[in-house]
């Protein structure tokens, strides 16, 4: 696997375990709004700690990379063999 394939792949792995990560520990807002507040949306999260959500989502996707990579380059699954 080159430089440019290796990057898509980890970016392509980054975001979708940053989607599945995203909606983890959402809490919303408790009190009920009377007045409609301009500009607060009643169901947007109260802290949605995104510094955490991409650490860890570069974590995971890391380790799934390495794996992804170890097998690859080891020809476990190698698609021109399959061609052939």
């Amino acid at each position: 696997m080159g430089i440019t394939g290796s990057i898509v792949v980890y970016v392509i792995i980054w975001w979708i375990v940053f989607f599945s990560v995203l909606p983890i520990g959402i809490k919303h807002y408790e009190k009920p709004f009377k007045n409609n507040i301009e500009g607060i949306d009643p169901g947007a999260p109260k802290n949605p700690n995104i510094f955490k959500k991409f650490l860890y989502t570069t974590l995971i996707t890391t380790v799934i990379f390495a794996g992804i990579y170890y097998i690859v380059a080891s020809d476990h699954f190698n698609l021109r063999e399959f061609i052939k």
